[in-house]
């Protein structure tokens, strides 16, 4: 008798999804992820983790995206890849419970994350894992979160994790692979919304012919006096560098923690953004950690840096990120010149994005940063010749919850990114606000980088002295 089974629904992987797998390889890994540290309730019992794999193990009806795999899962770069969802899958190999030995402290829980960082994903499954991790001193657990890019971007990621916190500690959240998905809209507002898109047709002709008029003006400004004197930067003026090697299996993850008052501070009395800041205290500690080791370019270090240009409650989903190519001034030793240098260096990229349209933002960042695949290139072929090198590093800042969050009563006290380093790019640098805090999660490749926890430390250094220098 023929096979009456209703096959499993298929969703077709996005160019933007195929890319993330296309560039998947075993020294490349293209998952990413979260460290998220939490205080125990005041009244959790001996058995509280027990009892949440319990509560876990009732969750038999996983919710999109987390119960979807590929089709193809030993031929990543098929034509054809698909999201497959499945009806059921084995939670205990998604979600997992560890322990570090009491009082386990910051360092040992960067080793062990570390470790599961450096694990590629099971393509055969739903591509993600989950974390408990107990045993952490000062009453303390963290959860460890991965996932792959093509499955969910970090945007819409967060905006998950927000859900699947509460903003008060009596409040009992589900999991956030339990969570339901949020109500689509009615029919007769999908058909205005498709009406609106037919009577906007010619209205995105003009964005494109707007488009390629920034894109041409941006362009040119490139050629200008000001831009030859160093204040805006090409795509061909890093320097040759140790963070642009190519990426061994290993990855080793860090972490530092500021004071956002504090930041806020520190940018007010210089006149500046935040982000300036968070770049300067970047540069600090990469400058003192490139010394220890003999590895600091003469020419300063240029960061890639991600730039949102999504509309305010924006809810996610899809690629809306531009980029800007900054000098870190890790040539200056004096901090405040170097923040000055900073200050300058982003203010003349931002102008270069001035009046421009998203997708004008979006085709100009593409253009900067096209020389990337040579500098790829480059690294796997450990070639040290004149190729050009486009960034040295990645610095992303992302903007989390305000205000505090809980988790079965327990209060989240810090928020840790873990991101991607990639062949050619061997450093990657993500920080994200929490309530009063600001966390900087480093990943690098273990070989690459030697005692990349060194870098966090240096960092925090770092953020001392500019302290004492601006609000003294």
């Amino acid at each position: 008798m023929p096979d009456t089974k209703p096959k499993p629904a298929r969703k077709r992987l996005s160019v933007l999804d195929s890319i993330f797998l296309f560039a998947e390889s075993r020294d490349s890994m293209m998952h990413v992820g979260g460290l998220y540290e939490f205080a125990l309730p005041a009244d959790a019992p001996k058995d509280f983790f027990r009892t949440l794999m319990d509560e876990v193990r009732q969750c038999v009806d996983i919710q999109p995206p987390w119960n979807q795999k590929l089709s193809h899962p030993n031929l990543l770069k098929h034509p054809r890849q698909s999201w497959v969802a499945v009806d059921s899958i084995e939670i205990d190999y998604h979600v997992r419970r560890s322990a570090l030995p009491y009082p386990g402290d910051e360092r040992e829980l960067g080793i062990l994350v570390s470790r599961l960082h450096s694990n590629p994903l099971d393509f055969s499954r739903p591509l993600w894992e989950f974390h408990f991790i107990e045993g952490l001193e000062g009453g303390r657990y963290a959860v460890y979160w991965k996932f792959h890019h093509a499955l969910v971007d970090g945007y819409t990621a967060l905006r998950l994790l927000e859900r699947g916190l509460s903003p008060t500690a009596d409040i009992k959240t589900p999991f956030i692979f339990d969570l339901q998905p949020l109500d689509q809209p009615p029919p007769e507002q999908i058909a205005q919304g498709a009406l609106k898109k037919l009577k906007n047709l010619l209205t995105d002709v003009e964005t494109q012919w707007n488009t390629t008029k920034s894109l041409t003006k941006a362009i040119a400004k490139l050629g200008t006096p000001k831009a030859k004197r160093g204040q805006v930067i090409s795509s061909f003026e890093a320097p040759n560098c140790i963070l642009n090697r190519p990426t061994s299996h290993g990855r080793r993850f860090t972490t530092q923690q500021f004071s956002m008052p504090t930041l806020k501070a520190m940018a007010k009395a210089a006149g500046c953004k935040l982000n300036d800041i968070v770049m300067a205290l970047s540069a600090g500690g990469l400058r003192k950690y490139l010394l220890d080791i003999d590895a600091l370019p003469d020419k300063p270090l240029i960061a890639f840096v991600p730039v949102n240009i999504r509309p305010a409650g924006d809810p996610g989903g899809g690629n809306q990120v531009g980029a800007m190519l900054a000098s870190l001034a890790t040539h200056i030793a004096d901090p405040q010149e170097r923040l000055a240098a900073i200050i300058e260096s982003t203010r003349s990229a931002k102008l270069q994005l001035e009046g421009m349209t998203a997708p004008a933002i979006l085709a100009y960042s593409g253009l900067l940063l096209s020389p990337l695949g040579i500098q790829t290139l480059r690294a796997l072929a450990g070639n040290e010749s004149q190729l050009p090198i486009t960034a040295n590093l990645v610095i992303s800042n992302v903007m989390g919850p305000t205000e505090p969050r809980y988790f079965r009563g327990g209060r989240l006290q810090a928020v840790y990114p873990v991101s991607i380093a990639t062949h050619g790019m061997a450093l990657n640098i993500t920080c994200e606000s929490y309530a009063d805090t600001m966390n900087f999660g480093f990943i690098g490749c273990r070989e690459t980088l030697p005692h990349l926890q060194k870098l966090a430390v240096y960092t925090g250094e770092a953020g001392a002295e500019l302290e004492a220098l601006l609000l003294r």
